[in-house]
């Protein structure tokens, strides 16, 4: 009777320490997860930051290079792409949109030294430069935070613990546009 007992007590302790165990995997599948929720809405915050100063920057800029209409429009229209983006893939697509469109206002800019002396337009190009850093920041952050999650729910035992409870790996990053390797030409003899 006491070896019964004994191995009644034995399986009883393996079954807590291997519940034990199964729920702090489960936990740490959702913090990470939720942890790569929280980095994405950083990513938005700082992107909603750059989407705000865009209309005061076109607007400085409108008064004096009212004839680049066209880039302009870019800009104004991949700011409402932004806007417009409902899924985190989008959003990344557009935002990588914006960017490239203010890269191109910038070099608009390169040709009016008045606007450039303009301490409206200086003071929002800083403010515009710091919310890119920002970005760029928090982009990585974010990369960082898919791949330690991705990590964890892709190790062995925990792919089966994260699979029974639905949780999958994450397949959204952020990556540089497909010409971001090579540098922009600019040609300051060329003033339309």
């Amino acid at each position: 009777m006491k070896k019964i007992w004994i191995v009644l007590g034995i399986v009883i302790l393996a079954l807590v320490l291997i519940g034990s165990n199964l729920i702090g995997k489960y936990n740490s599948i959702v913090t990470l997860n939720e942890s790569v929720a929280t980095a994405w809405s950083q990513v938005e915050n700082v992107l909603q930051r750059r989407a705000d100063l865009i209309p005061n920057l076109v607007s400085t800029v409108k008064g004096y290079a009212a004839h680049e209409h066209e880039v302009l429009t870019q800009v104004t229209e991949a700011r409402a792409k932004v806007g417009g983006a409902q899924t985190i893939p989008q959003k990344i697509d557009a935002n990588n949109q914006l960017t490239s469109a203010l890269s191109r206002l910038m070099l608009v800019v390169e040709r009016y030294p008045d606007l450039k002396a303009n301490q409206n337009f200086l003071a929002l190009q800083d403010e515009l430069a710091g919310t890119e850093n920002r970005i760029a920041v928090e982009r990585k952050r974010y990369n960082d935070t898919v791949r330690d999650y991705n990590v964890f729910v892709r190790r062995f035992p925990n792919n089966m613990l994260a699979g029974f409870f639905g949780y999958s790996r994450e397949d959204t990053y952020f990556k540089s546009d497909e010409g971001a390797a090579k540098a922009p030409v600019v040609d300051f003899g060329k003033v339309e």
